[in-house]
């Protein structure tokens, strides 16, 4: 079940995930990556959760793609 990236519970490294980066607040712009880290240590966040993509960039998760995948 994909959630929309507010609650922190949500939320986990190596989920695919649609982020806002800081630039790109005022467009809405998505950027999909992998959750490499959370940033963000509340439960939750009316902005989505703050988290670094593998990638390195860095922004809050508006939609999560990809559900957790079982190891």
């Amino acid at each position: 079940m994909a959630g929309n990236g507010k609650l922190r519970s949500d939320v986990k490294p190596g989920l695919e995930v649609d982020i806002v980066l800081k630039q790109d607040q005022r467009t809405g712009k998505l950027t999909r990556g992998v959750v490499k880290d959370l940033l963000t240590n509340s439960p939750q966040h009316p902005h989505g959760i703050k988290v670094r993509l593998s990638d390195g960039q860095v922004g809050r998760v508006k939609n999560i793609i990809s559900p957790e995948t079982p190891q």
